[in-house]
């Protein structure tokens, strides 16, 4: 039986979550060990995300981590998913995505999000307020402007590296992102956070409203899922409930821990029990052949172009054997 993900670019987004037993050190270099591991597995691209102040994330300086990441492997395209704007100037990012591309020219990827820092005190230290997010349009048009020289804002001044470069800048769908996406003519990432008619609705505008443009001449859709591959159901589910548990932890407590093995007799409040089940939801999890059905299924009815997978465990080893099966089931192939 051929596989409904046959042929589906998959793509993974590493978050640099910290496990128990491993200092932060350890945990960026597995992430820059892992982007080795999947280039091999023949994935597309490999992305960082950025978080500040987040116990249990050391994903901060995503810039910083992609070129580590693109100095390390020779293929995968590595990028950002994303670099919050709001917290950063538009020329510094155009900047740095000059040099990524001058150093790396084909394989960077600019993935842009529009979210601050999770607390006042955070986002005091980053220099912004939790209404910067209403800039985020002005500040991708800025960005863009200096990639090609046509931004205004800023008389004589220009990105250097950057101006004249084409970094392929993608972004990630939250609040108004798919609207923005469409104006602008770029590709978009998106997830089903908020269930299926509402992912398919915001895909449907994406799509009716995208403007062709020097970056995109059509609507490109990068679905982000969570996705855990085992032998068994219970095995894949299994994978899931260390972040489960953090999540849990977090919700009650305000600090994710880092990742630990799970213990089925872990006694839980209500309250816990609660948001642990609640953080499983939308997840897909399952033997090879369920997860085919279910992620194949997703992209036959969004018409998702590409497949952005996030998969958190404790275990390294199972996060590359869950990395391996679902690259099997999509038939990729390293092209040397």
């Amino acid at each position: 039986m051929t596989s409904s993900l046959r042929g589906v670019p998959l793509s993974i987004l590493d978050r640099s979550r910290t496990r128990v037993g491993e200092t932060e050190a350890e945990t960026l270099r597995g992430t820059v060990r892992l982007a080795q591991q999947v280039e091999e597995l023949g994935y597309h691209r490999f992305w960082v995300s950025e978080h500040h102040s987040v116990p249990g994330v050391v994903g901060s300086a995503p810039t910083v981590l992609a070129a580590a990441v693109a100095a390390s492997t020779e293929r995968i395209r590595v990028g950002t998913g994303g670099v919050m704007l709001p917290n950063h100037q538009p020329l510094v990012v155009a900047e740095q995505f000059g040099v990524l591309e001058s150093l790396y020219p084909g394989r960077i990827d600019m993935g842009l999000g529009r979210s601050v820092g999770f607390t006042n005190g955070i986002r005091r230290a980053l220099g912004v307020e939790k209404d910067a997010v209403e800039d985020f349009t002005d500040q991708v048009r800025e960005l863009l402007g200096y990639f090609t020289g046509t931004q205004r804002n800023h008389p004589q001044v220009h990105a250097r590296p950057g101006e004249g470069l084409r970094v392929p800048a993608y972004v990630l769908a939250i609040g108004e992102g798919a609207e923005l996406a469409a104006s602008l003519g770029l590709p978009l990432v998106i997830a089903g956070a908020r269930g299926e008619p509402a992912l398919l609705d915001s895909l449907a505008r994406y799509r009716s409203g995208f403007t062709p443009s020097a970056w995109a001449e059509q609507p490109y859709v990068v679905l982000a899922a969570t996705a855990a591959v085992a032998s068994t159901t219970e095995a894949a589910r299994q994978l899931l409930l260390p972040e489960a548990w953090s999540s849990a932890y977090s919700r009650t407590r305000g600090v994710f821990p880092p990742l630990e093995p799970f213990d089925p007799q872990r006694e839980m409040s209500d309250k816990e029990r609660g948001f642990f089940e609640q953080s499983l939801q939308g997840q897909i999890y399952g033997t090879p052949d369920e997860v085919d059905l279910a992620l194949g299924g997703l992209v036959e009815r969004t018409g998702a172009d590409e497949l952005l997978i996030t998969t958190n465990t404790y275990d390294r080893a199972d996060l590359l054997e869950n990395y391996r099966l679902l690259a099997d089931l999509a038939g990729l192939r390293v092209s040397h």
